[in-house]
């Protein structure tokens, strides 16, 4: 019977693409299909722009303009009313500020001309100069590009050339296209305003969509409730919910940097002695919502009036330095602090998406992108199907401190992997750091040793680094009884532990663990390598000892039993802990298998272990996966 299940599992291993295949197969076409729905929905975004833009635009607006409306109707003023309040005092406010912003402009480029002989003195000085080495080098190039511009000489015979020119077809006549005058007034006025009513009419369709969103906001979101169905309203108000909140704190985040950015740079160019400080100061402000060209822009427009203005070059380096460094700071260090935190989106991601945004909708696409790339994440958080962009473009950690330690080792990059270790420590005591991050990764690790998936090489390297870890983890913790030995040494502090690995070096290694943090909290430890047996330590065995078995999971049960047998037989006086580290089931029916040498103690987190063997002040035991 045992043959034939040993040949039953042996077919089973030997054709895994049969074992394998129908599962597969629903993989592979649920892949297609994800891939399918994507490329539809980019499809129907780049082609529906014309209408989904400015709706997206009014979606945007209705969450900075709701909470006014909500606030006038909690003054007991209607929703329809309180709308076209908020509404005119909007338009007001953007109107005048855009009449502001263009008027000052109109000024600017009037005052323009009174500066021509400083634009003319810079323009001079930008030219080549004709001493030294550079300008040397700037006469050579000057020179070949005279000589290659030069045409060759014409060796054609003087007879043949006088044949030639009188045979050349005559040259071709110039199109004259003759364009007429405006008749009138009105017909000039409508070719002035021509190329103005597109974008009018778009600011128009985007008011309109905003009165009608925050008119009907409770009816649409039933509605979308209701589209979604009754059975996931959990779901969906969940992730309304969230993505309305992430949406809005970023507005208001937004809004408060390119308020400080701007008022920065007012006052840093009213201290150069730039004109109209600011203007630009709140010019800043507003283009720096557009993501990576707005503050280039908005740094570009001062710096070459302070090149108009100032005879020298200090001012306009001045301005540079301000806008560059105010840029820096903002866009490197505060933005990635207060974005990520709210919005949920990675640094590199929230770029790509930039980009792809920019690419798919133009400069409403890039002003729109973080807003609509939040909107994505919070799907993928709370979609299954689409928990993949969640993955991709969030900004929480996807691989767990245990997963990302034994990838690293895997890659064999040590300095990542104990940077992994480390950071944890940091947050965490050792036993802590040896329960929830390095035995889960031995977990790991033995289960793709058992099935073959770890080959020799990995496998030395990835014990040897633990090994090492450990030792630095046991020069950088100070022992807990090197301070006041009567507080931290127990009463039975005169037991000696023996700590035995049950099968394996990953049992080696965590045997190693429990006896270096038992030697740290002031216990005689003994520890044997793996391959000790009752016999070969038998002389050094003591009555009073207790015996420690480590086993890592998942095939370590046998390993255990078997070694808490022998000792039992050996030394049926001393106690024995077996510890299955990573254990997470039922340790009564664990103890059963044990039968009928069954074990003093079954632990299965070194904390548990420390706690029994009379470790003061035991730290409790972490969450360990299995």
């Amino acid at each position: 019977m045992a043959r034939q299940l040993h040949v039953a599992s042996y077919a089973v291993h030997a054709e895994p693409s049969k074992v394998h295949h129908p599962v597969t197969r629903p993989r592979q076409s649920s892949l297609i299909r994800t891939v399918a729905v994507l490329a539809g929905t980019v499809a129907v975004l780049y082609l529906a722009r014309d209408i989904l833009i400015p709706l997206a635009l009014a979606i945007t607006l209705t969450l900075i303009l709701s909470p006014a409306v909500g606030w006038l109707q909690k003054l007991h003023i209607r929703r329809f009313p309180g709308t076209l309040l908020v509404m005119l005092v909007f338009i007001s406010v953007a109107s005048g500020i855009g009449y502001v912003i263009v008027n000052q402009l109109v000024q600017v480029v009037s005052d323009l001309p009174a500066y021509r002989e400083n634009i003319d003195s810079k323009m001079r000085a930008l030219r080549a100069p004709q001493k030294g080495a550079l300008g040397k080098a700037a006469q050579s190039v000057q020179d070949l590009g005279k000589e290659l511009a030069t045409p060759q000489e014409n060796t054609v015979p003087p007879l043949a050339r006088t044949r030639n020119s009188r045979n050349s077809a005559p040259a071709a006549p110039v199109a004259v296209q003759v364009v007429p005058a405006p008749t009138n007034e009105l017909a000039n006025l409508r070719d002035v305003s021509r190329p103005f009513l597109a974008p009018l009419a778009k600011v128009g369709i985007v008011l309109v969509f905003t009165v009608f969103l925050l008119v009907e906001e409770s009816d649409l979101r039933n509605r979308l409730f209701r589209l979604a169905g009754i059975s996931r309203l959990n779901l969906v108000t969940e992730a309304v919910a969230d993505g309305t909140r992430r949406i809005s704190h970023y507005l208001v985040l937004q809004f408060l940097v390119n308020a400080c950015f701007g008022l920065l740079c007012g006052i840093g160019l009213y201290l150069i002695g730039v004109p109209y400080a600011a203007l630009w100061g709140t010019v800043a402000a507003l283009l720096r919502i557009v993501p990576y060209v707005g503050a280039v822009v908005a740094g570009l427009l001062p710096l070459m009036l302070s090149l108009a203005v100032f005879d020298g070059w200090r001012q306009p380096l001045l301005v540079f330095a301000i806008f560059a460094t105010l840029e820096l700071i903002t866009g490197n260090l505060l933005e990635p602090w207060l974005y990520g935190a709210h919005t949920g989106i990675s640094s590199l991601a929230l770029l790509l998406s930039t980009m792809f945004w920019a690419a798919l909708w133009g400069p409403v696409g890039l002003i729109l992108s973080t807003p609509l790339t939040v909107c994505v994440v919070v799907l993928g958080r709370h979609v299954p199907q689409l928990a993949f962009l969640h993955i991709l473009l969030g900004d929480q950690p996807v691989l767990a401190p245990e997963a990302h330690l034994y990838q690293r080792l895997l890659a064999m990059d040590e300095q990542e992997a104990r940077a992994v270790a480390e950071e944890y420590r940091r947050e965490n005591s050792l036993p802590q750091l040896y329960d929830a991050v390095i035995i889960p990764a031995l977990i790991m690790a033995e289960q793709d040793r058992h099935k073959g998936a770890l080959d020799p090489e990995r496998e030395e390297f990835l014990f040897t680094s633990l090994r090492e870890m450990m030792a630095d983890f046991s020069e950088t913790t100070p022992p807990a009884h090197a301070e006041n030995a009567a507080e931290y040494i127990p009463a039975s502090a005169a037991q000696r532990i023996i700590c035995l690995p049950a099968h394996d070096e990953a049992d080696e290694i965590a045997s190693a663990m429990l006896a270096q943090l038992l030697d740290h909290a002031g216990r005689a430890t003994v520890s044997f390598p793996f391959g000790s047996t009752p016999l070969d330590i038998a002389e050094l065995v003591e009555p009073s000892d207790v015996f420690c078995v480590s086993a890592i999971q998942p095939f370590a049960f046998p390993h255990a039993r078997t070694l808490s047998r022998k000792l039992r037989t050996k030394f049926p006086r001393s106690k024995i802990v077996v510890g299955v580290w990573g254990f997470s089931g039922d340790m009564e029916r664990a103890l059963v298998r044990f039968q009928p040498s069954v074990p003093d103690k079954f632990v299965s987190s070194l904390a548990e272990a420390l706690e029994y063997l009379g470790v003061s002040a035991p730290v409790p035991s972490p969450e360990v996966s299995a």
